[in-house]
């Protein structure tokens, strides 16, 4: 090799990419029920061709294996309960069967991934264009910038109509669409995010002051309660789709892996799912 010239990346094996994935996304910052990690494949398997998703279903695992990967990462886990069996009698043990027979190994970056610089709600945030971000609840093992959800300014203060549109351009079409709860015409400037399920954080987002809360999942009583608590109706709500709030993050994540990959040495194809695995197919909404 002449002087001067760059060593060729190498190919990495799945151990490589756990060390680059816990830099990334520490295991010490999953929540103590999440189930987070390595679930099915070779630590020595060379892996090549990696691709991000949100859910591991059976259409996912299809995609990958059309594709040709030796790695899936999931942010939902497929085994969060524990199981006796993983026979192909049941849809946990098709897929386990599919990846196996397939030579896809699986990854699962969960709450690890919400908490974690640059993770779900830090993207969800960035979407937004939130300032001085800061996690709505800190992680318990991890730097102050680390936790679930965040916390921040919009660039100056906007219609909550309008901040509503702009988040619905930016997210994947899914049936659900996005609801609002608040005056569309009302000025919001400090907004709480969190991606995937969020009203279990509604004293934090209190606590916050947040004008709005932009999350998923949100359930009847706990939202109706959020918005009866203060005569002002605030904070507002933006309820997503679960699987939409955390489609944004997976661009982001394969570009971050892909980096630390290379900055170890190592060359890897990463792609993200390109399936819609939000379980709802169609609504019904007055008028239509």
């Amino acid at each position: 090799m002449h002087d001067g010239e760059l060593e060729p990346l190498e190919t990495p094996v799945l151990s490589d990419i756990l060390v680059a994935v816990e830099e990334l996304w520490p295991e010490s910052l999953a929540e103590e029920w999440d189930r987070v990690g390595l679930v099915v494949g070779r630590p020595d398997a060379e892996v090549d061709r990696i691709m991000f998703a949100v859910d591991p279903t059976i259409e996912v695992i299809d995609e990958a294996l059309e594709w040709g990967a030796q790695l899936l990462v999931t942010h939902h886990p497929l085994l969060l309960k524990g199981v006796n069996s993983v026979a192909a009698t049941s849809g946990k043990g098709r897929a386990v069967h599919r990846l196996i027979e397939g030579g896809c190994a699986l990854l699962t970056v969960h709450t690890n991934g919400d908490s974690a610089v640059g993770g779900v709600s830090d993207v969800l945030a960035d979407v937004l264009g939130l300032t001085d971000a800061q996690p709505l609840m800190p992680a318990a093992h991890g730097l102050v910038e680390e936790g679930i959800g965040r916390v921040g300014l919009l660039p100056g203060a906007e219609k909550l109509g309008d901040l509503a549109a702009r988040i619905f351009l930016t997210l994947p079409a899914v049936a659900g669409g996005v609801r609002v709860a608040g005056d569309k015409d009302a000025l919001v400037h400090k907004v709480a995010v969190c991606g995937g399920a969020g009203d279990s954080l509604f004293d934090a987002v209190r606590a916050s002051d947040a004008d709005v809360y932009v999350t998923a999942d949100l359930r009847h009583h706990p939202a109706s309660e959020a918005r009866e608590a203060r005569t002002d109706g605030k904070p507002f709500l933006i309820d997503l789709s679960h699987f939409a709030s955390e489609w944004l993050w997976l661009p982001a994540a394969a570009r971050a892996l892909g980096n630390v990959l290379a900055d170890q040495g190592f060359a890897a194809e990463l792609v993200v799912s390109q399936t819609n695995t939000d379980p709802w197919d169609f609504i019904l909404t007055p008028g239509n």
